[in-house]
């Protein structure tokens, strides 16, 4: 199998199979992110040549592969033509294949019309995971993100209307030290007028390769306390009113938890609060500045 660098898939993809077909970031510019910063160059889209082998080798171990996770940071990027070619060379060779997720920016979807989003569906792609991070436009442009809230809106609703579904990832830490209360506020604004099918949420880990570290140096921004960054995440589970699965999983979260909004909504809740009222600060840091990678 072709891979460069660490390979990076959501936690609930666990289950897919992988498959490299972009590999580093077109955008590369997020401040807090250091995901991508094994990989010798900043983007490339794999050969189609060793996409085909690596089908080939999916074929001959896993034949009956109902689930493909394209690897990458954002293979949505990519033209339809390219996306619609990979799909159906993937179906020449897994023959139960039904859907194919990957990674995506927002800014991916800018591109692609309703009747390309919808040949995409028709071919299997669903359960995209956007990394929007946050609703607040703040946020959005201390960090370098490259689009807006309402960036956000408009081209979720454009899946909405393809039928494709997508997850978001939230970043708990984003707004900065005293900030989180009106920047959740203002992602669940966003959020609320949209159909994520799940929210996962990380906690910002800064590591001292970032821009973002860099700024915290000059003063320019301050990194909230871990039990702020934990009481910001009950406040988006308090504010959310739409229908989802929310999800707290991966290695920046001390704690794993999950599950449905609105029906375990109090059990979330009180599965935060429990946390606070048994660790305290020191003990939650301790966690963080510890933590060597994500």
């Amino acid at each position: 199998m072709h891979f460069t660098g660490t390979i990076w898939r959501p936690p609930y993809e666990a289950w897919s199979a992988l498959i490299q077909v972009t590999a580093g970031c077109t955008h590369h510019s997020c401040k807090f992110c250091t995901l991508y910063e094994d990989v010798p160059f900043k983007f490339r889209m794999s050969p189609l040549s060793e996409i085909e082998e690596d089908l080939q080798e999916l074929y001959m171990s896993m034949p009956d592969i109902t689930r493909l996770f394209l690897v990458g940071a954002n293979p949505f990027v990519l033209s339809t033509q390219k996306l619609k070619d990979i799909a159906n060379l993937a179906k020449q060779y897994l023959q139960r294949l039904t859907s194919i997720g990957c990674f995506a920016r927002i800014t991916d979807i800018y591109n692609k019309s309703s009747a390309d989003l919808k040949d995409l569906r028709a071919l299997g792609y669903n359960r995209i995971t956007i990394g929007v991070e946050t609703g607040d436009d703040e946020a959005l442009a201390f960090m370098n993100k490259g689009y807006t809230s309402n960036d956000i809106i408009e081209q979720c609703k454009k899946l909405d209307e393809a039928n494709m579904e997508y997850n978001f990832f939230y970043l708990t830490g984003i707004y900065g030290k005293g900030k989180s209360p009106e920047g959740v506020k203002r992602t669940a604004e966003i959020f609320n007028q949209l159909n994520p099918k799940l929210v996962g949420a990380s906690m910002l880990t800064v590591y001292q390769s970032s821009e973002l570290f860099g700024e915290i140096q000059r003063g320019n921004w301050q990194e909230e306390s871990e039990t702020e960054k934990l009481t910001e995440m009950r406040t988006l589970i308090e504010s959310l009113n739409i229908r989802t699965h929310f999800a707290a999983l991966g290695a920046s979260n001390m704690f794993n938890f999950q599950g449905r909004i609105p029906e375990d909504r109090d059990i979330l809740i009180n599965e935060i609060n429990e946390i606070l009222k048994k660790y305290n600060e020191d003990k939650l840091r301790d966690y963080r500045v510890n933590l060597k990678h994500l």
